[in-house]
C-alpha cells in the first residue's frame, strides 16, 4: 500500500492556512521536555531557530521561574552521565564550561560527586585494554594518552599506567 503525501490544500480544494510560528517558550519547553538544556545552550538553539533576542530571553526567564531550566540541575544530570560514561575532572571542568556554568559551581558540583579519580581511570583501562598490565613502554604511554584525552589529571593518569606523564596537562583550570 502506498501512502500519499498530503497536499496542501484542504477537504474543500482550498489552500491551508500557513501553520503558526511556535512561540519561544513552546520551543524551548519542546526542548526541555527532551532532556535537561542550559541556558546558554537554550538561547543558541532558539536564536538558531529565529527568535529574536528579547523573546528568547523572557522565555528562558519564565522557564527558570517555573523551575522547567535550572542550570544546576543541567551541571549535575550532566555529571552524573559523563561520569558513568568514564570521563575525568578536566574533561567535565571543562564541557560545564562551555554552558556557562561559573568555576565556583563547576568546583561545588565535582566536589559534591565524590568520585574517586583514580578507581575511575583503572576502570576505564580496564574497560579498553583489559587487565593485564604492560611493561612496554610504548604501550603504558599509548594508555596513559588514553586517560589524558578521557580527562585525567596527570598525577592520576601516572599512578594507574606507571608511565611518564608531562605535568603541563593539570595546569589546564
Amino acid at each position: 500500500m502506498v501512502m500519499k503525501r498530503p497536499s496542501g490544500k484542504d477537504q474543500s480544494g482550498g489552500e491551508r492556512p500557513a501553520k503558526p510560528k511556535r512561540s519561544a517558550y513552546d520551543k524551548a519547553l519542546g526542548l526541555l521536555v527532551r532532556r535537561e538544556h542550559s541556558r546558554k545552550e537554550l538561547k543558541t538553539k532558539l536564536r538558531q531557530g529565529g527568535y529574536e533576542g528579547e523573546e528568547t530571553s523572557a522565555a528562558i526567564d519564565r522557564l527558570g521561574e517555573q523551575h522547567y531550566q535550572d542550570d544546576d540541575r543541567f551541571g549535575e544530570v550532566l555529571l552524573r552521565s559523563r561520569i558513568a560514561q568514564g570521563y575525568g575532572p578536566m574533561r567535565l571542568r571543562m564541557e560545564l564550561k562551555t554552558h556557562g556554568l561559573s568555576d565556583a559551581r563547576i568546583r561545588e558540583l565535582l566536589d559534591a560527586a565524590e568520585v574517586d579519580w583514580d578507581a575511575l581511570a583503572a576502570a576505564q583501562l580496564r574497560r579498553r585494554y583489559g587487565g593485564t598490565g604492560t611493561a612496554d613502554p610504548a604501550e603504558r604511554s599509548r594508555r596513559a594518552q588514553f586517560l589524558l584525552r578521557r580527562g585525567f589529571p596527570a598525577a592520576t593518569v601516572r599512578s594507574v599506567t606507571h608511565a611518564d606523564v608531562d605535568d603541563a596537562t593539570d595546569d589546564i583550570p
